[in-house]
């Protein structure tokens, strides 16, 4: 970085920073808030999958679920070390907030987060049965994926790098849950995997936030997002209704 350069002007021209020293304050909380997102989406994700894990038909679901579980938990592991270069307490982070709770499944939240954590608010409605895991995690894999794509860019380069290494894992649970709906379909029919799809689309669509959100331009400048909540879901949307499309269902 040029002397006469300013580590703002250095960010916004498309720097990248490597140490928690040379971090600006405000950076450095939105940098926390976006690590603090993905770990206690993560191990809230984990722990709702958890529960459903001997409801698979099969041995081979079965494995396929805990597999999920044991990932997710070690992405959040990977993201929270970072933290910890921060100050971040990770020896007992993983117990400080009750990843299981819950809200009641009619409940409407819309964007918005709990007292519980900084979780995602997708993560905050309760799991109904296999067929509801599998749709869920279809459809929220797929957002993880679009949303994934953008945070591998990010200029604080060793969150960048964990993220790049935590994509292909999370875009194989999508692939994994993709394949688990078709079988559901072929065993059952689509009505029940249709009405979930039409519970679980709004509330992951309500994942990327808000639409109308102002904080896109300095999140830019400082090299935390390239796109917005808007254009993010777009994406989503496109990617999700194509698939589902293809399994001869509608996006709700």
């Amino acid at each position: 970085m040029a002397e006469d350069m300013t580590i703002a002007s250095y960010l916004a021209a498309g720097g990248v920073l490597s140490n928690p020293t040379n971090v600006p304050p405000r950076y450095r909380a939105e940098l926390l808030k976006l690590m603090a997102i993905f770990v206690d989406s993560e191990l809230a994700g984990a722990a709702g999958f958890a529960d459903i894990i001997n409801e698979g038909p099969g041995i081979k679901e079965r494995i396929a679920a805990a597999r999920i579980v044991l990932e997710k938990t070690d992405n959040a592991d990977r993201v929270l070390r970072i933290m910890g270069d921060f100050g971040a307490d990770t020896e007992r982070y993983a117990s400080h907030h009750p990843w299981t709770a819950r809200l009641d499944r009619d409940a409407d939240i819309g964007t918005m987060r709990t007292e519980h954590d900084m979780r995602l608010s997708v993560f905050n409605y309760p799991l109904e049965g296999w067929t509801d895991a599998v749709v869920m995690n279809l459809l929220m894999g797929r957002a993880v994926t679009v949303q994934l794509a953008e945070f591998s860019m990010i200029s604080y380069q060793p969150l960048a790098e964990a993220f790049r290494a935590i994509a292909p894992v999370e875009a194989h649970h999508a692939e994994l849950a993709e394949e688990g709906v078709q079988k559901l379909i072929d065993a059952d029919g689509k009505e029940a995997v249709q009405a979930s799809v039409d519970y679980w689309w709004p509330r992951v669509a309500a994942s990327f936030g808000s639409t109308s959100s102002t904080k896109a331009e300095s999140l830019r400048e400082m090299g935390l997002r390239r796109s917005t909540n808007a254009e993010l879901r777009t994406r989503w949307e496109v990617e999700a209704k194509t698939i589902l499309e293809n399994l001869g269902l509608r996006a709700g």
